[in-house]
């Protein structure tokens, strides 16, 4: 056997002062981190007096906070979608609305309405109505594309045709122009 050139160091073999003296110095900093604690932070900053503030976002129309020109009854309306954007370019939001009465059974029609409100204002109204409810419709395949509302109407050739199932299906699409609405088919629609 080969003895080490490099001797023994006292200091390779842990003993249990050692360990007490690791513990002791740990807990140490410990209390002394819980002692010291930073102030609470804030992602406040003071305005220097070339700091411009920017302009508070303009949040679209709520629909929740509309009474929708729908006949109910004892049932309330219930917004089935909805989509919010820049429709008129005007620079604020509008929000289209997918609406029907929360009827217990059978598929009630749909209206679309469009709604705005005035910039500085919290109460929005309806400006506009796509769909009228009476005309016995229901709204699929609802998207807003740009300043283009979209959308799948399915309606009935008779009164005969049960409630259950529309037998006309239209794609169409409305668009602002000239201060008003105007109702177009898509290229390339087709209807069952």
């Amino acid at each position: 056997m080969q003895s080490s050139a490099v001797p023994e160091l006292a200091h390779t073999h842990a003993r249990p002062i050692h360990w007490l003296a690791t513990a002791t110095a740990v807990a140490g900093v410990v209390a002394l981190s819980s002692v010291l604690q930073p102030g609470a932070a804030t992602a406040a900053q003071t305005p220097g007096p070339q700091t411009k503030s920017a302009p508070a976002p303009v949040v679209p129309p709520d629909p929740a906070a509309v009474d929708f020109p729908l006949e109910c009854g004892p049932v309330d309306a219930v917004v089935k979608k909805r989509a919010s954007g820049d429709l008129d370019g005007d620079g604020r939001p509008e929000t289209v609305a997918v609406v029907h009465c929360d009827a217990p059974m059978g598929t009630p029609p749909d209206g679309v309405y469009v709604l705005t409100q005035d910039a500085g204002g919290d109460t929005p109204r309806v400006v506009a109505t796509l769909v009228d409810p009476k005309d016995r419709t229901n709204v699929d395949d609802f998207a807003l594309r740009g300043r283009d509302v979209t959308a799948t109407l399915l309606g009935y050739s008779s009164d005969e045709v049960p409630s259950c199932c529309p037998d006309v299906r239209e794609d169409v699409k409305w668009r602002w122009e000239n201060g008003a609405f105007t109702r177009s088919t898509p290229a390339g629609a087709k209807s069952v």
